[in-house]
């Protein structure tokens, strides 16, 4: 197995995962595939939909097939000629209590259909069961885990460890930390779909994360049936490789037309928001007219439309280094996703520590959200642990942000730079200018052109929390520094009073001399 990432942004990857059967590009949906009640066939999934995966349930096809896909091949049986993977039965343990085959079993039987991602049988933890009853879950689940090198016989195949653990984050940690001591090619989340289908996308946060951060980074993360396309770049943004998906046929039984911001309806919409090749042709009264299984093939194929469309907006947004802005345009389509999106404050450092430090464009800086994101997060970081102030500058001298940047190069800042030279004399060069700008807080003047504090866009006027966390970095900054006085240049129209009774405060407290100036425009 070989997993090479191309290109990083947040936790997400743009990868490619080489499997016996082809490279599959990550980050990718698998389509699930149910071949007793399939309304597209995975042919055309591939042909039409250019899905290279697709994932089928082990269990369910030795049921009812029995040896037939073995005799043909799971391609062959499937007639798909990309990636296949296949779950073990895990999520039939998680509806109906157990199943009646062996970890041995099945693990056998994914080797003999030759399919190219094969998955343990796990005991999934699930949602609504009580800490002891989860731990044994987690226990029984690395006991097998522990069992498949003396049973597998084939090493052409991709095996995956599901981690368990539930909503207890001490057993999801314990899971991952000595699942990742074991040689799979591929780690997997398992038991969220009922966290999923209740929007409880905050505490996906802290099962993801969790995970994440105890299993070796070089290798793919699957996540269980995460089904809705608003949701994918969540998925995406925390470091999920790999994910799988039946919603777009469910949805389709139950008439339900899906958007990469929600869900309709059928017999909600007038007009369809899209221009997939489906929604182009028919109108939602021609297709509510249609007979059953028509209507059913028409909306499911939509589904995947709408899903495929995602995953590349996705993509192109990890390639633009601007995952994060997609993110908050995607999060603000339900308040379950901003909250979850809330909750990275948590997660802030370790998202920060894995993201990269420069990227091709600037970033959109809209509110408070923004806060967490990685570029200010490690502004914030190196100002504090790195920066040491120029020699014989012994005044801090702050300044507002200007429109224009870098903010020295300014019309504005060269008019003020004139009138502290004629009012500081002789104690001129002894000034040091900053300028306190959101949402990065202090920006010295010789740092005022490095990546991005120069290289972004930000709404004005700033909201209540912004201006009260630059203004907590600019306590912060005067904290850490020996500066004998600071002069402060106040800006009333964006800023109010918040950093002029920050400021007054703080050298208060450290006993330096504070003067604020107001200059007429």
């Amino acid at each position: 197995m070989s997993f090479e990432i191309k290109e990083k942004d947040l936790l997400a990857r743009i990868g490619r995962l080489k499997t016996k059967s082809g490279i599959l590009e990550t980050p990718a949906l698998l389509p699930v595939i149910n071949p007793t009640i399939q309304p597209i066939s995975p042919r055309k999934i591939r042909e039409t939909f250019r899905f290279e995966a697709l994932i089928t349930n082990a269990f369910i096809l030795k049921k009812r097939f029995q040896n037939q896909p073995a005799k043909e091949g799971i391609h062959k049986f499937l007639d798909f000629e990309g990636i296949t993977m296949t779950d073990s039965g895990a999520y039939q343990i998680l509806v109906y209590g157990d199943i009646e085959i062996k970890p041995e079993e099945i693990v056998k039987y994914q080797e003999q259909i030759d399919t190219d991602i094969a998955t343990i049988l796990d005991w999934p933890t699930g949602w609504k069961v009580s800490k002891k009853y989860a731990e044994q879950t987690v226990n029984e689940t690395l006991k097998r885990a522990e069992e498949l090198p003396k049973i597998k016989t084939r090493y052409d195949i991709l095996w995956v460890g599901p981690v368990q653990g539930g909503k207890y984050l001490d057993l999801v940690s314990k899971s991952a930390k000595e699942l990742g001591k074991m040689p799979f090619d591929i780690y997997a989340l398992g038991s969220p779909t009922e966290v999923m289908k209740n929007y409880r996308f905050d505490a996906l946060v802290d099962m993801i994360l969790t995970a994440k951060r105890k299993l070796p980074i070089e290798k793919p993360l699957h996540l269980f049936g995460a089904g809705h396309p608003f949701m994918f770049s969540l998925a995406v943004a925390l470091g999920c490789d790999l994910f799988d998906s039946a919603a777009y046929a469910l949805y389709a039984k139950e008439n339900r037309y899906m958007t990469e911001t929600g869900t309709f309806r059928l017999s909600e919409l007038n007009y369809f928001p899209c221009t997939c090749p489906k929604c182009s042709e028919k109108t939602p009264e021609e297709v509510s007219k249609l007979p059953d299984e028509e209507r059913e093939c028409f909306l499911a194929e939509h589904n995947l439309y709408v899903c495929t469309a995602e995953l590349k907006r996705i993509k192109q947004a990890i390639k633009d280094g601007r995952l994060w802005e997609f993110l908050e345009l995607r999060v603000h389509s339900h308040p379950a996703l901003l909250q979850a999106l809330k909750k990275l404050q948590k997660y802030k450092d370790y998202i920060e520590e894995s993201s990269s430090a420069i990227k091709k464009s600037g970033l959109f800086f809209f509110n408070s959200v923004g806060l967490i994101r990685p570029e200010i997060v490690r502004y914030r970081k190196r100002i504090t642990e790195r920066y040491s102030l120029p020699k014989k500058k012994d005044i801090l001298v702050l300044l507002p942000q200007t429109e224009t940047k870098p903010f020295h190069k300014s019309k504005k800042f060269k008019k003020i730079k004139k009138i502290l030279k004629e009012t500081f004399g002789e104690k001129f060069n002894r000034l040091h200018v900053c300028f306190y700008a959101a949402p990065f807080g202090v920006i010295p003047i010789e740092l005022d052109e490095v990546y991005p504090l120069s290289q972004h866009e930000t709404v004005l006027p700033l909201d209540k929390e912004t201006r009260e966390y630059v203004a907590r970095q600019v306590a912060e900054y005067i904290k850490n520094t020996n500066y004998k006085a600071v002069v402060l240049l106040q800006d009333q129209k964006n800023w109010k009073d918040t950093i002029f009774k920050t400021c007054r405060r703080t050298c208060a407290r450290r006993k330096i001399k504070f003067e604020r100036l107001i200059f007429s425009k």
